[in-house]
């Protein structure tokens, strides 16, 4: 073979290379979101905080690195010789030539089995509609009786009486102690559930337990623990692991508390708040005790005075005076018509006065009447010579004969 041939192939640095290698591996979608099983060797942690380990089974070994903001929220108890199974992006540390496992996800081998089994479970209770929103009841507000369903000596139980006893301490609180962890756990648990519910008949019920690994957790995993939850009398609020960990329980449950200190604190009214109300009702009812009290006293003094206005004694009294009104007003009117009347009279008496002979006589006339038919003699025409007349004088009166009648005209 010719050692030169006619065209040579293109050569590249190391670093190109590498550098090429690493886009391949970050370009492929399946190696960004990959889960890899092995047991972990050369378990490392420097000073950085960042933990180095090799991955390996029988057949080969992958190189893994955590960071250290990863490190920081996983639980996993990560050593030389334990089996887990890993989650994260391959790439290719260039400087070292190798490919790498870059971690952000751990668990146990035989949580994938567990997490496989939860998410049949849980695909199968919601198909029955046990997380059914409509289904769920709300939880009372102030709880007279609390009932816990958790282990008698765990942590978990003295958080919630701690906070029980600070937030509502006249809540009375009923312990149903059961296992919480363990093969025995979940039946434990479904019969505490149960048996508080027969026995007690809470208010509310918390079911709770502190935190652990996803098999720690596993009895709140179980669907004899999810359909005691639904068969509860009482509303249930779960406070299990952490804030991270969900169970079945949790959502199967009416309420959910991210741990058991919170589900105690979900479950009680703040006293602080309660003290508050107290007293701005007891403000707010001495208020309206008072607006009441004078609008009742408003009231009783209206009617007492309408009582005093139609009263008998009140109508003789306003009778009384009436009267004694009509009386002053008729006595007036008497007098003004007796004045106008003697004015009348006076009147007449002047005009009559005018009008009467004996008045015309006073002044030197006489008055002739024929003493045969007592007629008034008005014209000379009307006696004759010798006819016996009647003068009336003003004093007195005088018989005479006509001597002569001589008419006027």
């Amino acid at each position: 073979m010719d050692p030169f041939p006619f065209y040579q192939l293109p050569c590249i640095s190391v670093s190109d290379l590498t550098h090429y290698l690493r886009q391949l591996l970050e370009s492929d979608d399946l190696l960004q979101e990959i889960w890899v099983e092995g047991e972990i060797s050369n378990f490392s942690r420097p000073p950085s905080g960042h933990v180095y380990f090799t991955l390996k089974d029988a057949g080969a070994s992958l190189r893994c690195v955590i960071w250290r903001n990863t490190v920081l929220r996983i639980k996993a108890d990560l050593k030389d010789g334990v089996a887990i199974q890993a989650h994260g992006s391959v790439s290719l540390y260039e400087a070292g030539g190798q490919y790498q496992l870059y971690i952000d996800q751990v668990r146990s081998a035989g949580e994938g089995l567990l997490f496989l089994e939860f998410l049949r479970l849980k695909t199968r209770l919601e198909a029955e509609g046990l997380f059914d929103p409509g289904r769920k009841r709300p939880v009372p507000t102030c709880p007279q009786r609390i009932g816990l369903v958790t282990s008698p000596s765990g942590a978990a139980l003295q958080d919630m009486l701690n906070t029980i006893r600070r937030r509502f301490p006249l809540a009375e609180v009923i312990l149903s102690p059961t296992l919480v962890q363990g093969d025995e756990a979940p039946a434990a648990i479904a019969e505490a559930i149960l048996r508080v519910n027969r026995i007690a008949r809470p208010d509310v019920i918390l079911v709770a337990r502190g935190g652990g690994s996803i098999e720690d957790l596993w009895a709140f995993n179980d669907e004899r623990v999810a359909y005691a939850i639904v068969a509860s009398a009482a509303p249930v609020i779960t406070g299990i692991g952490h804030e991270t960990d969900f169970t079945i329980a949790d959502f199967v449950a009416d309420l959910r508390a991210p741990t058991p200190t919170a589900a105690a604190e979900l479950a009680t009214p703040d006293r602080a708040d309660l003290l508050t109300n107290v007293r701005e009702l007891a403000s707010s009812l001495s208020h309206g005790f008072a607006a009441t009290v004078d609008r009742y006293r408003w009231e009783l003094n209206e009617r007492q005075h309408r009582l005093r206005l139609y009263s008998p004694l009140g109508q003789i009294r306003g009778y009384r005076q009436r009267l004694d009104e009509l009386s002053h007003a008729s006595a007036q009117t008497m007098l003004h018509c007796l004045d106008l009347s003697r004015s009348r009279l006076e009147g007449a008496q002047s005009h009559l006065g005018a009008l009467n002979p004996l008045a015309i006589l006073q002044r030197g006339y006489a008055l002739v009447t024929r003493s045969a038919d007592g007629r008034i003699v008005r014209s000379a025409s009307q006696v004759q010579p010798g006819e016996r007349v009647q003068v009336r004088l003003a004093d007195g009166t005088l018989g005479a004969e006509v001597v002569e009648a001589t008419d006027g005209g």
